[in-house]
């Protein structure tokens, strides 16, 4: 803590306000609320606390505060001071995230949408949903259900595709009794406002009818609809005997982290819910209504006739943020679901550590595990090299980093083979590791704990002699050999290099196979970029008046050779190339072809 904050924080107030706290470069890290602002403030800086809060405290360099009348004014700031600043340690919503509707369009002929943004254009919108997964499910079927217009008016020519599959009337090409298409309309407003049964008696009809005249493929797809219908009604299970839309929210904490779970209820029928878990700095209860204030700003358009919370939660401060009806069930249903709620929430935090739990296992876990088999420091950082050419061209090496047993893409580097002629993995591989731990040296970054060569004995022993003979390095080496089925089949290791006797089902050989395939993916796909490039090159080569420029033009605008071979004359000098030019491009990349037509398409 230094002097400035000291002294600050001696003069802090015994009311109620909000905190910005800012880094060395004067950003907003983190906004924060309190009823009493001494105390609240001066607790980041005493006592102990877990590793998360360690880390913000620890790049606090001043803070701001202001003073507000009340609570609940502290709240609504609290709130504004974090959409405007966007602090990168008050993560809770921190996607911004906006909840798709489906909206029947306001149109002569309307139309089945998914949007997120609710307008007064008089159309009708349903929801909302969690995500769009949620809201594309219900649309696919509606789709198959009812084939509203997909097509638009200027569509007059030609039905369009969705016509063939039974999914549009394309009321702009045929004619369309306006009553029907009103019916079919009001079928999915009641469908969507959960009256299905009606809907699915009426497909069971129509179901029965076809197989009794023996029409069993469309009494099939009947039976599909029904299904459909069925699997996902199963999902909105009837919570209530009334028809009230009403949010209700649960929470739980753990291990200085929260779980807000939000039940969705529409026309009686729990139709989705929302998760979001995130870090907490606060007092719980206090983060929990900010989350419901921001919940609400970034989603005012859906605010329902009834929120139901927990009863330990301010009332009051809720009422203040949302306009609408609060709850605080003390008995009966309305009580269950809250409980159902906070059930959930804690049942999601748990999966969540234990999922921490597992990726640690399979990471962190890994390597401790394997330095200890190999008799090495625990390897936090690796380094893994491979090679990639086809026949000696365009030979490559690349690298992959992976640090605590996880990839650091950020740090992976590609090589392009400068002093090898030739297919010679043993030579392109001692000038991939001088040029890489040269490089190191010189710029002094920090050394691998384990480098791991995907080859076998030779490679290593080459890469071995660069590090200790050439470099003066002494780093523990590694080698990963593979079977006929190229599998990651052994792991070598020690002086004299022999094989470390490692499970097939151990969390540490997984982890070895995951930086083998992983180093082999980066450096094929280099070696294919590259020969995707030399082959561009020389199938452009020796064309009358086709310099470097106007290859860099064509690949640009082209993007593949196969493209530019399909373009006419015209689309090569709409792009810049002389009428000339584009005719010798022409030519020579038709060579060979029977009867090429000018305009791009055989005759």
């Amino acid at each position: 803590m230094n002097d400035k904050i000291q002294h600050k924080l001696a003069l802090l107030p015994d009311q109620p306000g909000c905190y910005l706290m800012k880094d060395q470069n004067g950003t907003i890290i983190y906004v924060g609320k309190a009823k009493v602002l001494k105390n609240r403030v001066r607790s980041y800086f005493t006592g102990s606390h877990d590793t998360k809060t360690t880390r913000l405290v620890s790049e606090i360099a001043d803070f701001e505060y202001i003073v507000t009348e009340s609570n609940i004014e502290a709240l609504l700031l609290e709130i504004n001071l974090i959409q405007k600043n966007n602090p990168k340690y008050n993560i809770m919503l921190k996607d911004d995230k906006s909840y798709p509707f489906l909206k029947i369009t306001n149109e002569k002929y309307p139309r089945l949408l998914i949007t997120r943004k609710v307008l007064k254009d008089k159309a009708l919108y349903f929801g909302p949903y969690p995500d769009v997964g949620a809201a594309n499910e219900i649309k696919k079927l509606l789709d198959r259900l009812f084939p509203l217009v997909k097509c638009g008016p200027s569509n007059t020519k030609r039905p369009c595709l969705y016509y063939h599959l039974g999914q549009c009337l394309c009321p702009y090409h045929f004619q369309v009794d306006p009553q029907v298409y009103r019916d079919i309309v009001e079928e999915i407003k009641r469908f969507l406002n959960g009256d299905y049964q009606e809907i699915e008696n009426k497909i069971q009809l129509k179901m029965a009818k076809a197989a009794e005249e023996m029409a069993f493929e469309q009494a099939a797809e009947f039976r599909d609809q029904i299904y459909a219908i069925e699997t996902i009604m199963t999902k909105q299970k009837m919570t209530k005997a009334d028809f009230v839309n009403r949010d209700i929210f649960g929470y739980a904490i753990d291990k200085g982290w929260m779980c807000v779970q939000v039940f969705f209820v529409r026309q009686g029928k729990l139709i989705e819910r929302d998760v979001s878990i995130f870090p907490f700095y606060n007092e719980a209860t206090e983060d929990f209504l900010t989350f419901i204030g921001q919940f609400y700003r970034r989603n005012e358009h859906f605010i329902p006739k009834e929120i139901l919370i927990p009863t330990e939660i301010d009332r009051s401060s809720v009422e203040a943020l949302v306009a609408t009806k609060i709850l605080q069930p003390q008995r009966g249903e309305k009580k269950k679901l809250v409980e159902l709620a906070n059930k959930n929430a804690r049942i999601a935090l748990t999966e969540k550590f234990q999922l921490i739990e597992r990726k640690e296992e399979r990471t962190l876990g890994a390597v401790q595990r394997l330095g200890a088999i190999l008799q090495i420091p625990t390897p936090i950082r690796i380094e893994a090299f491979d090679n990639s050419n086809t026949m000696g061209t365009d030979p490559v090496s690349a690298m992959v980093v992976f640090i605590d047993g996880k990839p650091a893409r950020n740090e992976y580097r590609k090589y392009k083979i400068k002093t090898v002629k030739g297919p010679d993995d043993y030579a392109s591989m001692a000038e991939v590791i001088y040029r890489r731990y040269s490089r190191v040296l010189k710029e002094g970054q920090p050394l691998p704990d384990l480098v791991v060569i995907d080859g076998g004995k030779g490679q290593v022993e080459v890469a071995r002699d660069v590090l200790s003979n050439q470099l003066g390095i002494d780093l523990p080496i590694a080698g990963l050999a593979k079977n006929e089925k190229h599998k990651t089949s052994e792991l070598l290791f020690g002086e004299p290099l022999s094989v470390v006797p490692l499970k097939r089902n151990s969390t540490e050989f997984f982890l070895l196979q995951r930086i083998q395939e992983e180093v082999h993916r980066f450096a094929i796909t280099f070696h294919r970029q590259l020969r995707s490039k030399t082959s561009f090159a020389s199938k452009l080569d020796g064309i009358d008046g086709l310099g470097p420029k106007r290859k860099k033009i064509l690949l640009k605008e082209f993007k593949s050779l196969k493209n530019i071979q399909q373009a006419s004359i015209s689309e090569l000098t709409a792009i810049g190339l002389p009428s000339k030019v584009a005719q010798n491009v022409y030519e020579s990349l038709h060579k060979g072809n029977e009867n090429p037509s000018k305009d791009g398409l055989s005759k």
